[in-house]
């Protein structure tokens, strides 16, 4: 497998999704630091947050193979438009928290927003109910999901 960074705002979920694609037990731990699981690298929120600590996500980002960006629903994102362009490695999306989408609507606006940012593919999870998991973990595993499953 492939080491991945993940990058989003705080609260977007990446330490979440991360328990959940391990198959840990959900426990709610503030990413203080760059922290190294497995292979995936989980960065605080703040780094996405404040323009000053972009630096820290491209030298963290050195380290990977892979970007992914994470987007919760129905909230406004700090994850500029083109931001893939930072990085010369491949970047996705993962809209987190979809069970508590209020509509479609909130689930689109996520993935328009890592769209704009340049990532390809956008895949929509809920770590708590497990939606969507398995096509992420087959694209990460081994990169490969069909369209139809990312779309689902």
């Amino acid at each position: 497998m492939k080491d991945t960074v993940l990058m989003g705002m705080s609260g977007a979920g990446k330490t979440t999704l991360l328990q959940a694609l391990l198959g840990e037990a959900r426990a709610y731990a503030k990413t203080q630091t760059v922290e190294r699981r497995l292979h995936f690298i989980d960065t605080p929120g703040e780094y996405m947050e404040h323009r000053q600590f972009y630096r820290a996500l491209i030298v963290t980002a050195a380290d990977a193979e892979r970007i992914g960006l994470v987007q919760d629903v129905g909230r406004d994102s700090w994850i500029p438009p083109a931001f893939a362009t930072t990085f010369a490695k491949p970047v996705f999306g993962v809209v987190t928290k979809t069970d508590l989408a209020a509509g479609a609507g909130d689930i689109a606006l996520a993935r328009d927003t890592l769209r704009r940012a340049g990532a390809d593919p956008v895949f929509e999870v809920s770590a708590v109910a497990g939606d969507g998991l398995d096509c992420l973990w087959a694209y990460l595993a081994e990169g490969a999901c069909t369209d139809e499953e990312v779309a689902a």
